[in-house]
């Protein structure tokens, strides 16, 4: 996040400092009080128009309107999806903040170096694979009846979600979520700017998963169908990326085309 914030201080945040405590933060980029407003800020900003950005997209070209006939659509949903995205959206960023901050002064395994395309593509798949194992029993563990009524169950109002749910939900259930992201930088060497197109993906992943826009049957993708699954019946598909977890542990569930094909319950209503 350190790459974000380098380019933003010589654009705007200097003179933001310079102005508001001139002989304090705005004298010292390094500061560490200073860097942690700055993250959360742009975390803030960035996180509220990613989602803003690409759910947004997705509404428009993706995701396939008949879906607002469903009966299971509650009233006024889109609109009360957004509301708990972005009332949600600055806690969830104030508790990134503190992982960034750790981040940005070293703590991680983050390098500005870039290796090989071997190399950083062998990173990516294992970002993949160590995020999608603990995501997995992260989920798990929020459906977990003295967790679920409290956190989880929110982003569960949405039986039939569309892509503005994709970040609808408790602050601490998306925070709990995005862990493993953030841990795998503190265990593994991660270029940084891969780490950010990385943790683009993962939001559009995240938007992709509640569109509607069944990309994959049943394969070894965790797409929309298997998570479609999810959101009617709770208890299988808690995977993220993949569908490997979930057929190890019991959890799976093969999605039923019929069923989720949203004209088939419009014509029965």
């Amino acid at each position: 996040m350190d790459v974000i914030m380098d380019a933003a201080d010589p654009l705007f945040l200097d003179a933001v400092y310079a102005k508001l405590s001139p002989g304090w933060m705005g004298a010292d980029r390094s500061d560490m009080t200073r860097q942690f407003i700055s993250l959360y800020l742009i975390v803030l900003l960035g996180g509220t128009m990613l989602y803003l950005f690409f759910s947004g997209l997705d509404w428009f070209f993706i995701f396939d309107r008949t879906y607002m006939k469903h009966p299971k659509i509650l009233k006024d949903q889109v609109r009360r999806e957004m509301g708990v995205a972005l009332a949600s959206i600055p806690l969830m960023s104030l508790l990134t903040a503190f992982v960034f901050l750790a981040e940005v002064r070293g703590y991680s395994k983050l390098r500005d170096e870039v290796g090989s395309w071997q190399e950083e593509a062998a990173g990516i798949g294992l970002f993949l694979v160590f995020t999608d194992f603990w995501i997995y029993w992260i989920h798990r563990g929020l459906h977990h009846p003295l967790v679920y009524p409290t956190i989880h169950k929110t982003h569960h109002l949405w039986k039939v979600p569309t892509p503005w749910a994709s970040h609808a939900f408790h602050p601490l259930d998306g925070f709990a979520q995005s862990t493993p992201y953030h841990l795998f930088v503190f265990l593994h060497p991660m270029n940084k700017l891969v780490y950010l197109v990385m943790f683009v993906f993962v939001n559009c992943w995240t938007i992709s998963i509640h569109d509607g826009y069944f990309v994959s049957k049943d394969g070894f993708l965790n797409s929309c169908a298997h998570h479609s699954e999810h959101h009617l019946h709770f208890t299988c598909n808690y995977g993220q990326y993949f569908t490997l977890w979930d057929r190890m542990f019991g959890t799976h569930k093969s999605p039923d085309f019929a069923n989720l094909d949203p004209k088939s319950h419009v014509k029965a209503s």
